[in-house]
């Protein structure tokens, strides 16, 4: 991973903690956690407090995430709001991570500058032991508070102040005056300086883990479903409608056109679909080579060139299906008949704007796996499993056309291939009422995951499947 490391694709972001103070107060919120301390006296720590140096140490890279269902986090600085979360186990719990820290940043500003505040992602189980448990954790709530309780000792002085206000004696109870100044020493004057942090609850309705080989979650939509990355069977039984796993093309395909989640990158709004199809057929064109030992030379689009032409017949379907549709999109071929069967299709689809956009782009992207850039922003952890097993010769490859092509300007190349984010009123939009129209050309069947399950046909679909003119 040393090519990653040094251009900062990996633990890149990261805030560093070397003072002894700061220190000492994430051993005491360690302790607090897990019973443990660092021996170390710098390290690194990611949005959730986790440190890949303190995890090595303790030989557990899941020391704050013990039983994988309930995070804990340790804040020192608000800071670490813009560091990336390792070892993730649930795709929203970064985004939950973040807003929590965003929505009470003045309270947690003040709090850690006297102490680490720490806490937890509480989910509905204890432990994700089967598949089927996933599909209770509907909701995650956030509890925090300081090592030294400064929240929940200023819960209890502002409660005895009102006290005090409203008994008419309050003045000469001598234990409660007691009581009241031992806490404002510790919170300060609560009554013009509130000290709060309140629970806050998420919505966990769609959501991918890395659980049970990597598995997609959606309950949130008009047709739910499940799709895996191990085959169905791995599963077992689990509560909702459509099971499918990635050899499933077809079914995946109608299920994401029934539920509107995706959309042409030809017919994307704004996308310049030529230079995004070039750059994906050049990252297949990379893979082909190095899996037939062709050396890359400087990789660049001319030498890339003559390796197309070397590699001729053996080229993938992946790289001629696309290259047909770039024909199309300049002009100078037929419309091509890319459906769900053709290896290229999900390298010719983006997801739609949206609330679940991201979650979206990143099944595409398994689904897609030759598209590096693709992988790498909306998919790290299979981004970097599957860059362990690539050759020296990719693996700087890819590495330095990161660096160059998206470090430099990250939200300017998310926005050129995802399109812009989505506004507040297009998440409030109300769910039609009415499904889609079904696919032309799909029969009603029951889909290789069992009877009962709610799928449909598994012929080809796709917005490729019939022809169609120019404009």
């Amino acid at each position: 991973m040393k090519h990653l490391i040094t251009r900062g694709l990996m633990f890149g972001n990261l805030i560093e903690v070397s003072s002894p103070q700061l220190v000492d107060r994430y051993n005491r919120a360690l302790k607090h956690l897990t019973g443990k301390e660092t021996a170390l006296k710098d390290f690194h720590i990611d949005l959730s407090g986790y440190s890949p140096e303190i995890g090595d140490e303790f030989g557990d890279p899941l020391y704050l995430n013990p039983n994988g269902a309930n995070r804990q986090f340790i804040l020192l600085t608000t800071a670490q709001k813009d560091a990336p979360l390792l070892n993730i186990r649930f795709s929203t719990s970064r985004g939950i991570l973040t807003q929590f820290i965003e929505k009470n940043e003045a309270q947690l500003f003040a709090l850690t500058a006297r102490d680490a505040v720490c806490g937890e992602l509480q989910g509905s189980v204890y432990a994700v032991d089967t598949p089927a448990r996933l599909f209770e954790i509907r909701q995650v709530t956030v509890e925090a508070d300081t090592i030294g309780g400064h929240v929940a000792d200023a819960e209890k002085l502002g409660a005895l102040i009102e006290k005090f206000r409203r008994e008419p004696d309050g003045w000469r109870d001598d234990a409660l005056i007691a009581e009241m100044i031992g806490l404002a020493r510790r919170t300060g004057d609560v009554t013009r300086v509130p000290i709060t942090l309140p629970a806050m609850t998420f919505e966990q309705g769609n959501f991918w883990t890395s659980y049970f080989g990597g598995l997609y979650v959606f309950q949130d939509v008009k047709f739910p479903a499940a799709i895996s990355r191990l085959p169905v069977a791995s599963l077992g039984q689990v509560p909702i409608a459509q099971v499918m796993d990635f050899t499933h093309r077809n079914h995946i395909a109608d299920w994401l056109d029934r539920n509107l989640l995706v959309e042409p990158i030809v017919q994307a709004r704004g996308a310049d679909a030529g230079a995004i199809l070039r750059q994906k057929m050049d990252f297949i064109l990379v893979d082909a080579a190095d899996r037939l030992g062709i050396a890359l030379g400087d990789a660049r689009r001319t030498e890339l060139r003559k390796l197309a032409y070397r590699i001729g017949t053996a080229l993938p379907d992946e790289f001629l299906g696309l290259a047909s549709m770039l024909r199309w999109v300049e002009g100078a071929g037929p419309w091509p008949r890319i459906s769900s069967e053709h290896p290229a299709y999900f390298y010719t689809l983006r997801a739609r704007a949206g609330k679940d956009r991201d979650l979206v782009n990143m099944l595409l992207s398994e689904l897609a796996p030759m598209d590096v850039r693709q992988m790498f922003i909306t998919h790290k952890e299979r981004f970097y499993e599957d860059y362990a097993g690539w050759s020296d010769a990719k693996k700087v490859y890819v590495a330095e056309f990161l660096a160059r092509e998206y470090q430099v300007d990250r939200e300017g190349a998310r926005e050129a291939l995802f399109g812009p984010e989505p506004r507040m009123d297009e998440l409030a939009r109300p769910q039609m009422k009415e499904g889609p129209k079904p696919t032309r050309g799909l029969r009603d069947a029951v889909g290789p995951w069992g009877a009962g399950a709610g799928g449909r046909g598994g012929g080809p679909v796709g917005p490729w499947g019939e022809t169609r003119r120019r404009g």
